[in-house]
């Protein structure tokens, strides 16, 4: 029988060094594994529940596997939870190397700082807000990548489960929370989301109004992350070429926009205040 979907797993980033060697390695071990036990890929992949074409794709490190993926091939093939163990090592790998990187400073930073303008930030997202907005992109992702995408956006998240907890700190433009994306229901859960998150302890939130007629952040979104040994990085869109930097002075010049921005939106009680007045109104 064999399983109603395309793919078993998710391409490899070719750019990402650590994690082609990761897969390859999973995948030679499921190759010899096989071999070892006599059985052809075309007869495995039916026993999995995948096409053989699938089958050569993930021993040949072309493909992620799923963890339920490696648990069938570790049954299959009796290894005794050897196979499946592997998946400790795949499910560091499974997302792209950027959002690895970023996920890696948001989960040691003491401080983050975001002001977002054309949507909810990505760590405030639920999950089907986050499906809507990847499955909008043009050209569209395949199935299989905005699901990869949507799991990779939850895992930051843990941000928020954090001991000692970061100061965290956003500021939103009012249209996006108006844009019913995903129909109602999801929009409705999102705006509680937003609720929830405004209402954590070290978490403040704040709306700019659309009556602001003009403010430092117009050309683009601004992060600011800072650690516990004084360093820090910034990045926005409207500035440096919308690159990463540590360099002092270009910090300066966000933390300023930044502080700005800060100042002419919303205080963060009016913010949630807003926040659920629109709530009452879909």
């Amino acid at each position: 029988m064999s399983v109603d979907v395309d793919e078993p797993g998710w391409e490899v980033d070719p750019d990402d060094e650590w994690g082609v060697a990761v897969i390859a390695t999973v995948g030679r071990q499921l190759k010899l594994r096989r071999e070892a036990v006599g059985m052809r890929a075309a007869e495995f992949g039916a026993a999995v529940g995948y096409g053989e074409d699938l089958v050569y794709k993930v021993e040949g490190g072309k493909r992620i596997p799923r963890q339920e993926y490696l648990e069938q091939a570790d049954e299959v093939l009796g290894a005794g939870g050897l196979i499946a163990a592997t998946w400790e090592d795949v499910k560091k790998v499974r997302y792209p190397k950027r959002v690895r990187e970023l996920g890696k400073l948001e989960a040691t930073a003491v401080e983050i700082g975001v002001y977002e303008c054309n949507s909810i930030h990505g760590l405030l997202q639920t999950p089907e807000h986050a499906r809507a907005l990847i499955e909008a992109a043009q050209p569209p992702y395949t199935p299989d990548d905005v699901e990869r995408m949507v799991a990779a956006r939850l895992a930051r998240q843990s941000v928020f489960e954090r001991d000692p907890a970061p100061a965290i700190h956003y500021v939103l433009e009012e249209a996006p929370l108006r844009r019913p994306i995903g129909g109602t229901m999801v929009w409705r859960r999102q705006l509680e989301r937003l609720l929830e998150v405004g209402r954590m302890h070290n978490v403040v939130l704040q709306v700019m109004p659309l009556n602001c007629e003009t403010h430092s952040g117009l050309d683009g979104g601004i992060e600011l992350l800072k650690f516990a040994d004084g360093t820090a990085v910034g990045r926005s869109n409207g500035a440096f070429n919308g690159r990463p930097t540590t360099e002092a002075k270009h910090l300066r010049v966000l933390e300023l926009r930044y502080g700005t921005i800060r100042a002419q939106a919303l205080p963060p009680r009016e913010s949630l205040a807003f926040i659920e007045q629109v709530l009452g109104e879909t």
